[in-house]
């Protein structure tokens, strides 16, 4: 058995851990790329997954996500098994994936409106002070297809930084594109949001500058068959 734990925060008291990993396992055309892998992150954690391309850190992240089932164990959001639960509690997430998710045709006022709509109520003083955090100010009736790979990519980031984004972060490679000031800006808030109750899991090959104050590192590397 693979087990795994993310050191405790202990500024807080967590009763119930956000997500528990049950003895997972995982297949990708007809290969294992890891089996009975267990975890559990709490309030206030931040866990980087690492490891070689093809390891399977993005199908992990699908698979605490509630994307994808295991092919062996099971995963728990909140005391709850995904994907029993997954429409229930989708709302508790925020999933950005490696892939943008933006729509090319809509402007930059449009996506981030209909992010936050997917979550919360749009607002106009939200979308605005969100561009504004993200230097896309003077962009807003830009369509994305005219933007920069790394402008696209603030785009997608938009929802960590709207009101009422649920407390539980899943993002997949989040720094690629983005350039200095943006990576400086990305590793401070998620540090932020974790310090302050919140929790992140995130794929990335990134060396951190700037953590959580409890954070560790899961080297998927280590669990591959």
């Amino acid at each position: 058995m693979h087990e795994f734990r993310v050191p405790q925060n202990t500024g807080q008291i967590n009763t119930c851990p956000v997500l528990h990993a049950v003895a997972i396992g995982c297949e990708r055309d007809q290969r294992v790329l890891f089996n009975d892998l267990n975890f559990q992150i709490y309030a206030g954690e931040m866990l980087r997954i690492r490891g070689a391309n093809g390891c399977g850190k993005s199908s992990l992240l699908r698979l605490l996500s509630g994307l994808a089932q295991p092919t062996a164990g099971h995963v728990e959001l909140y005391g709850q098994i995904l994907p029993r639960k997954r429409v229930a509690m989708s709302s508790k997430l925020l999933w950005i994936g490696h892939a943008l998710g933006v729509k090319a045709l809509l402007t930059v006022e449009e996506n981030v409106a209909w992010l936050n709509a997917l979550h919360a109520r749009s607002t106009t003083y939200g979308i605005a002070k969100t561009l504004e955090m993200l230097g896309l100010r003077g962009f807003e009736d830009t369509p994305c297809y005219a933007l920069s790979a790394g402008q696209q990519r603030r785009v997608a980031l938009a929802r960590l930084y709207l009101p009422e984004a649920p407390s539980l972060w899943l993002l997949d490679e989040p720094f690629t594109a983005l350039d200095k000031a943006g990576t400086t800006q990305l590793e401070a808030h998620l540090a932020m949001h974790c310090d302050q109750g919140g929790t992140v899991v995130l794929t990335t090959h990134h060396e951190l500058s700037r953590r959580a104050q409890a954070y560790t590192d899961l080297d998927l590397g280590h669990y591959s068959l």
